[in-house]
C-alpha cells in the first residue's frame, strides 16, 4: 500500500492555472514498479481518469478531455506527483484524487481506469468559476 496525500486545490477562474501535488509515502519501499495517477470525481460521483505517469521511466498518459491542457510530472527526490492544470474550464470542477498502482502497460491499451489502482488519497477540491 502507498499512502497518498493531495494538496493545492482551490478556486480558479476560467482560463486560469492551478497546480495540484500528491505526496506518496511507502515506508521506505521504492515506487519504481508503480504508476501514479490523477482521477477526478464530479457531483454525480462518476470517477474519470485524468493523467498517469510511470514512476521509473516517466511515461505519461492523459485523458482525452485534458490532453494539451494538463501536464503530469513526478519528483523522485520528493516522492511527489504534480498535476499542472492550464486553461481550465468550468467542467474541470471536481474532487481530484491521487492514486497508485503497479505499472502494467498492457492493461492500459484500452484506456486507464480506476480498476488498475489500489491505493487512493482523499482528494482535493478544484472549483472553476465561469
Amino acid at each position: 500500500q502507498v499512502r497518498l496525500v493531495e494538496s493545492g486545490g482551490g478556486l480558479v477562474e476560467t482560463g486560469g492555472s492551478l497546480t495540484l501535488s500528491c505526496k506518496a509515502s511507502t515506508s521506505g519501499r521504492s515506487l519504481d514498479t508503480y504508476a501514479l495517477a490523477w482521477f477526478r470525481q464530479d457531483e454525480s460521483g462518476e470517477r474519470e481518469f485524468v493523467a498517469a505517469i510511470s514512476w521509473e521511466i516517466n511515461l505519461k498518459y492523459y485523458g482525452d478531455k485534458v490532453k494539451g491542457r494538463f501536464t503530469i510530472s513526478r519528483d523522485k527526490a520528493k516522492n511527489t506527483v504534480d498535476l499542472q492544470m492550464n486553461k481550465v474550464k468550468p467542467e474541470d470542477t471536481a474532487v481530484y484524487i491521487c492514486a497508485a498502482g503497479i505499472y502494467d502497460p498492457p492493461l492500459y491499451l484500452k484506456g486507464l481506469n480506476d480498476e488498475f489502482f489500489g491505493s487512493w488519497g482523499r482528494g482535493t477540491q478544484v472549483t472553476v468559476s465561469s
